[in-house]
């Protein structure tokens, strides 16, 4: 995105706006005001970190807008050519024809405002286009007057924070959940009875199938789904109306009811007024549940990726029993090696979010007094986490976890060799005479049945008869 700079001087391809502070020259191609001119000036921090390059962001803001203007209108508080005029610009916006007229980096003014301001004057610049020709301005439509009517950056950017983190979890992360889940449950079904060897502390343990371990994965990934879905109905709840500092203040006391109607038809969702507005604009608890079920299924998605990077580890010196798609090579010194890439990516992605969970954390604590200042740090790691773990699980899925397939020679290899079969003699000969056979067998490096044999605990058949691993996988009867 181009970065317009302030310019001094008169030029041709400049115009002139102006705020309560005196005038400014701003790109005359753009439908900003004097006040984004100002911030894109004051705030060069993060570089491309700007809310435009999180496009659900300003589409929410753009929908709490044109919801505003409607409800005005309906409340007879605007008139209808200038509330048309908005709610067109508004479409716009929405349909992302103007994306490149938000220019403003999310390291800026705690509460948003520069961010409400930029959505108020380039709203009212393109309504004023639509209405007399003539891009930007104030008249006949004020950024402040007409498309800010009723509102407060404190209560309309935490509801943008709101409506578009829903949005968020709704359109991408809950689905791409669901399609993990639905591989996971597959894998479960489809290798319900390859027994093998399970594993605890990295050592060997008794037996489980494949399929009872990749059921435990789907259940972590349900376990995610579900808290996420539980932190969505906190964020369902809207502070619009909450003005300043939570009283309403120049705001018509229909008017949160209206927006949220509004903004409930236009994403379909359930959205609600929240009961207690002044903690919707000192706090942000319901983002801060969402971040840390944000946190969780990035734990999830990390052990996920760790254990299938382990099963999947040799090709002849780990485990290799699970043989994981060959995506591209995997070392510009090691000919022919393979490396669990998707595995790394999903991990790195998780580590980013349980980091973006820190921030979030440490921005939700600086409520001082009746408004929270990390509002723009809070929605964009929120949003970041989603896309990340929306993205590199599709990925996993797709690239990864699909494509997975069984080395059965090993699986059956390794269950044949362990030792931890043992546990099956304990009801037979009891667990210290079992411990002597694991450790016979061990140290003279044979059969678990052999080494109970020369001991003279078992003889072959017994010991075949006691030791099933078939029927070690579930409690007995």
């Amino acid at each position: 995105m181009a970065h317009h700079k302030l310019q001094l001087g008169a030029d041709v391809s400049q115009r002139e706006e102006s705020d309560s502070m005196g005038a400014v020259q701003v790109p005359a191609d753009c439908y900003w005001g004097a006040q984004t001119q100002r911030s894109s000036e004051n705030f060069r921090i993060g570089g491309s970190q700007r809310f435009s390059f999180t496009p659900t962001f300003i589409r929410a803001y753009a929908i709490l807008k044109k919801s505003a203007a409607l409800a005005n209108l309906q409340l007879g508080l605007l008139d209808k050519r200038v509330a048309q005029a908005i709610v067109t610009a508004a479409d716009d916006v929405i349909a992302g024809q103007l994306q490149d007229n938000f220019p403003l980096v999310v390291w800026q003014t705690g509460s948003g405002t520069q961010t409400n301001m930029n959505l108020n004057e380039v709203l009212a610049g393109r309504a004023n286009e639509l209405l007399t020709g003539k891009r930007g301005g104030k008249t006949p439509v004020h950024p402040n007057d007409h498309v800010n009517k009723g509102q407060s950056s404190n209560d309309t950017f935490p509801t943008a924070m709101h409506l578009a983190a829903s949005e968020a979890l709704v359109q991408q992360l809950l689905p791409t959940l669901d399609h993990i889940i639905t591989e996971l449950q597959h894998k479960a079904v489809e290798w319900q009875a390859l027994i093998k060897i399970g594993r605890t502390h990295l050592q060997d343990a008794t037996p489980l199938t494949l399929g009872q371990e990749f059921s435990a994965f789907a259940a972590q990934f349900q376990c995610a789904r579900s808290g996420l879905k539980q932190a969505l109905n906190g964020v369902l709840a809207l502070p619009i109306g909450g003005t300043a500092v939570g009283t309403g203040l120049n705001s018509h006391k229909a008017f949160p009811t209206l927006v949220v109607q509004y903004v409930s038809d236009e994403l379909a969702q359930p959205f609600r007024e929240m009961d207690n507005k002044f903690f919707g604009l000192a706090a942000h608890e319901p983002l801060l549940q969402l971040s840390g079920a944000l946190k969780t299924t990035a734990v999830a998605a990390i052990k996920l990726a760790n254990d299938i990077r382990l099963l999947g580890s040799g090709p002849r010196c780990g485990l290799n029993e699970l043989l994981l798609p060959s995506n591209e090579p995997g070392s510009s010194i090691m000919p022919g090696k393979v490396n669990p890439t998707q595995c790394e990516a999903l991990s790195m992605v998780g580590c980013q979010v349980i980091g973006n969970d820190a921030a979030i954390t440490a921005g939700a604590m600086q409520g001082h007094l009746q408004l929270n200042v990390f509002k723009p740090l809070i929605i964009h790691n929120i949003l970041q986490s989603i896309q990340l773990l929306s993205d590199a699980l599709a990925s996993f899925n797709e690239h990864c976890l699909q494509g997975l397939a069984v080395n059965h020679a090993q699986l059956q290899h390794n269950l044949e060799h362990s030792l931890m079969l043992v546990t099956a003699l304990n009801p037979v000969i009891g667990y210290d005479k079992a411990a002597q056979v694991a450790k016979k067998a061990l140290h003279d490096n044979i059969s678990l049945q052999l080494a109970a044999e020369q001991l003279g605990f078992l003889s072959k058949e017994a010991f075949n008869q006691a030791v099933r691993p078939e029927q070690m996988l579930a409690p007995k009867d």
